[in-house]
């Protein structure tokens, strides 16, 4: 058994698996609002409607058949509408558990054909790089004020560079995070965000910076954002995007920015794949960078568990299996993970690893999936974390 296979026990000791309540309610009344009146409306209320405990769900239309789909590891991978008896309303009551956030599409049947689309009675959306799905926000759940923004806060800048790389060939385009009333004359921490325009695009990775430092929470710092066309090949511990990184990419940073030697005031941060690239960065270049934000790492252990994907996972078990050859990996880890997505034990484990091999780790889950709102509201904690330390002293 590998090292990395024993910290399994100490892992699930400390997180055990939680129950998910998520089922259908067919016992509670449902809200007056979300039922039909004598002439076949209902009221004017967005929708969903959120109770304590529960939340009901409404679609008007001529259907054979209405599903929510709701992109979550559950036993259960989609619950079905009913309709109301002489009208066109269709009707879904979850008990859900509170402050949880979810994804999820009506999935609409008509002779035969099922057609995806997002409620359209609910105002909230998030988006990704593939579109947009409905939001589901349960009783308790805010979302984060410091992910919002603030006409108070001064705002950093994006700059935009092209460099030449001889590890892919051609030229990468990355943006750069500048705080505002960025000095040459200072030194700043740097993290590279692996995905980091769809970070800005998706997860207000800005204007949390923006909030976080106003606010205090974080230093002043410079953010190199990157973003590869081939993430499942570069992505998972592919030495070209080592070298890019170490080699080209932050040379580039040292000459251009007024950043910090010391690998405490370095970080790199990714989700999924992009948790997988920042660990291989780490791994093989343990004395530039000191900590890691991971976000739903696609830590698989074992390509059989995804067949359709077996080479790309035949390479993150290799990669994984690898670690613990690697002297001392990092200072700082801040591993996160929604509960209700499949990588929840994968990622469980990986943080049980890290601490098991001298990392100082924190380890979190959210009521969420594998969605790009779970990961902005894991970046405040998840920066604090790593980055929190530089504040009580000037790194160089």
């Amino acid at each position: 058994m590998s090292e990395y296979d024993e910290a399994l026990a100490d892992g699930m000791a400390q997180h055990p698996q939680l129950r998910v309540d998520f089922f259908v309610d067919r016992r509670g009344p449902l809200p007056a609002a979300a039922t039909p009146t004598a002439d076949g409306d209902t009221t004017t209320a967005a929708f969903p409607l959120v109770e304590p405990d529960a939340v009901t769900f409404v679609w008007r239309g001529e259907a054979d058949a209405v599903w929510l789909r709701h992109f979550m590891a559950l036993e259960t991978p989609a619950f079905p509408l009913e309709r109301e008896a002489g009208s066109d309303c269709w009707r879904l009551r979850l008990q859900v558990p509170q402050r949880a956030r979810f994804e999820y599409k009506f999935d609409v049947v008509r002779d035969g054909n099922g057609e995806w689309i997002n409620d359209p009675l609910n105002p909230k959306h998030a988006t990704d790089p593939f579109g947009a799905n409905s939001v589901c926000e349960t009783w308790g759940y805010e979302v984060p004020e410091w992910s919002l923004p603030d006409a108070a806060v001064a705002a950093g800048t994006i700059e935009h560079r092209r460099i030449r790389t001889r590890a892919f060939g051609g030229r990468r385009e990355i943006g750069v995070y500048l705080p505002d009333g960025y000095d040459d004359s200072l030194v700043y921490p740097i993290l590279i965000v692996h995905d980091g325009y769809d970070y800005v695009d998706h997860a207000a990775f800005k204007t949390i910076l923006d909030n976080l430092i106003a606010r205090g929470d974080l230093p002043p710092l410079v953010a190199a954002l990157t973003q590869s066309p081939d993430r499942s090949r570069e992505y998972v511990d592919d030495p070209r995007h080592v070298d890019f990184v170490t080699g080209e990419m932050l040379p580039m940073l040292e000459s251009r920015y007024a950043i910090t030697a010391s690998p405490r005031g370095r970080v790199l941060m990714g989700a999924s794949l992009g948790a997988v690239a920042s660990l291989s960065i780490a791994a093989r270049a343990p004395r530039l960078f000191g900590g890691v934000v991971l976000k739903s790492g696609s830590f698989i252990f074992n390509q059989q568990l995804l067949e359709t994907r077996a080479e790309l996972f035949r390479r993150v078990s290799a990669f994984i299996d690898s670690l613990s050859e690697h002297e001392r990996l990092l200072h700082r880890a801040y591993v996160a993970c929604g509960r209700y997505e499949g990588l929840v034990e994968e990622n469980r484990r990986m943080a049980a690893f890290l601490r098991h091999a001298g990392v100082a780790t924190r380890y979190a889950e959210s009521r969420d999936a594998h969605h790009w709102g779970n990961w902005r509201d894991q970046t405040r904690a998840g920066l604090m974390w790593c980055l929190q330390p530089t504040l009580a002293r000037r790194v160089r």
